[in-house]
């Protein structure tokens, strides 16, 4: 019998910014095409998953950033943690700062990040506050605190937030980054095409969807990946989300208590 690590192999579902504003709903805001129509894949992969976090824009009336027209979006700034203009949108108790109809209520996440309530602050990724990574929103360290070693990602825009939170969470190191192509909508096609190769080199997993990618990675076995399913124990047959071995190396040191080692037995 192997020796499964239960309660210690823990999946994440992470919603980046599913928030009314990048959709068709707040059409003067920054809508994404068919923004919309990812919340059934991002229902389906939190099933998968023993935590769910989100992230949210969460921006001042006040913001340093502001431009008055669509026209004048991505202009630069001068602001080294807003480099570029943006129009209003996700306005602190604002119609655009709500969750997409159909998630839950932010008090039924276990972690979420608020990004850009500071004036001069408008960062992409979910990691960070600043653009030069170094003051945290805390969602790495809470991952590390749950001891997360798959993450499943989706969420608005893919060329933007999405794009910078995969590689955050990839360049942290310590779990394997699963994206969930049909949880996400981006921008404009060429600039999508080069936010998944961008997420691909940086060694992030490209899911079809939910359930076509848990058949495709997890060896044909369906359900749920939460910690000591077959689902899960079956994710690790592929490289260790730890050490990136395949199966563990000599030189990982986990051997002994490995769900992907023939040589690990129950003691």
């Amino acid at each position: 019998m192997l020796f499964f690590l239960e309660n210690k192999m823990t999946v994440v579902a992470i919603d980046i910014d599913p928030q009314k504003t990048f959709t068709s709903v707040c059409a003067g805001e920054l809508p994404v095409p068919f923004g919309d129509e990812i919340v059934a894949e991002l229902n389906a992969q939190a099933a998968l998953a023993d935590y769910r976090a989100v992230s949210k824009d969460a921006h001042s009336p006040a913001a340093q950033w502001l431009c008055a027209s669509h026209a004048e979006i991505l202009r630069p700034t001068g602001l080294p943690d807003a480099p570029e203009s943006w129009v209003a949108h996700a306005m602190i108790g604002s119609r655009g700062f709500e969750l997409l109809d159909g998630l839950p209520d932010v008090r039924g996440y276990d972690f979420c990040v608020w990004k850009g309530i500071e004036p001069d602050m408008h960062p992409y990724g979910a990691c960070y506050h600043d653009h030069a990574g170094r003051l945290s929103t805390g969602l790495i360290e809470w991952l590390r605190d749950v001891r997360a070693q798959v993450l499943v990602v989706g969420g608005l825009a893919t060329d933007f937030c999405v794009k910078e939170s995969v590689l955050q969470l990839a360049k942290a190191g310590g779990w394997r980054v699963l994206v969930n192509r049909a949880a996400c909508r981006g921008i404009a096609a060429d600039s999508i095409a080069r936010a998944w190769a961008e997420m691909a080199a940086a060694g992030a997993v490209l899911l079809d969807d939910a359930a076509a990618g848990g058949k495709r990675l997890f060896g044909g076995v369906g359900g749920s990946l939460k910690s000591g399913s077959a689902g899960f124990q079956a994710a690790f047959t592929l490289p260790c989300p730890l050490s990136g071995c395949f199966p563990h190396a000599p030189r990982c040191g986990l051997q002994s208590a490995c769900p992907s080692n023939p040589q690990a037995k129950t003691p």
